[in-house]
């Protein structure tokens, strides 16, 4: 989800770094929150924090916990379990509704989160109160903790499910930049509902051997597997 954060946070959100609680701010909620790392990581480089805080990342008396916190500038939602952020995404933008408020809310969910019924619930919610304010970006990587979606709760087709509970949706190699940009700039694409974006990924993109490999769900590399990965970023970043 590397890249959706990337988007996100250099082209669509309209946020203050130096005023992290700026009333007319966009609010993103991680609903995965166990990616964590990856929204601190972009949160630094942005300014809500020093760059130099992620090395305090799991230790004792960090703020920079192993699942998302709002103790960290810019987080506006601690989550973990999964199915709570879209459920209080749709509280958010209701909320912003009445209050006649132009900042908008985006949500980034995992497949295999998808399991929850509070997700449902909340996709049925959205379109009964209009709220075109929200978006749902679903990280469509097709692993989860045990097994591919496939073979675990299938999905598919999971564009159709989002279209049949009256959401807008808009389906994106996520990847891409510009296929991510594009299609979050135009958002909401239908006025009166809500926006679901399937950005297709592939877990571990980028290094040859985590690519779409169940085990790194959990592992964590050795330091000659985080020099290689790193070589193999480094070597294919366009940043």
């Amino acid at each position: 989800m590397a890249d959706v954060l990337a988007v996100l946070y250099s082209d669509i959100l309209r946020v203050r770094p130096a005023e992290p609680q700026w009333p007319g701010r966009d609010r993103f909620i991680l609903s995965k929150g166990h990616s964590c790392t990856a929204l601190y990581a972009a949160l630094a480089m942005q300014g809500f924090f020093p760059i130099d805080q992620l090395m305090t990342y799991g230790k004792d008396a960090s703020r920079l916990m192993a699942h998302v916190s709002h103790n960290v500038p810019g987080v506006e939602f601690s989550t973990g379990s999964l199915g709570h952020g879209l459920p209080f995404g749709c509280g958010k933008a209701l909320a912003a509704k009445r209050a006649g408020a132009v900042w908008r809310t985006f949500v980034l969910l995992s497949d295999g989160e998808l399991n929850e019924g509070s997700n449902w619930e909340a996709i049925l919610f959205a379109p009964q109160h209009r709220l075109d304010n929200l978006v749902a970006v679903v990280d469509y990587n097709r692993i989860q903790s045990f097994g591919r979606v496939a073979d675990v709760l299938e999905l598919a087709p999971l564009a159709e499910k989002f279209k049949a509970f009256r959401w807008a949706t808009c389906e994106v190699d996520g990847h891409d930049h510009g296929q991510i940009q594009a299609a979050l700039a135009a958002v909401p694409w239908e006025v009166g509902k809500p926006s679901c974006l399937i950005a297709s990924t592939t877990k571990g993109r980028g290094v040859d051997f985590m690519e779409d490999r169940l085990e790194w769900h959990y592992k964590s590399p050795d330091p000659g597997q985080l020099q290689e990965a790193l070589r193999q970023l480094n070597a294919t970043s366009t940043v």
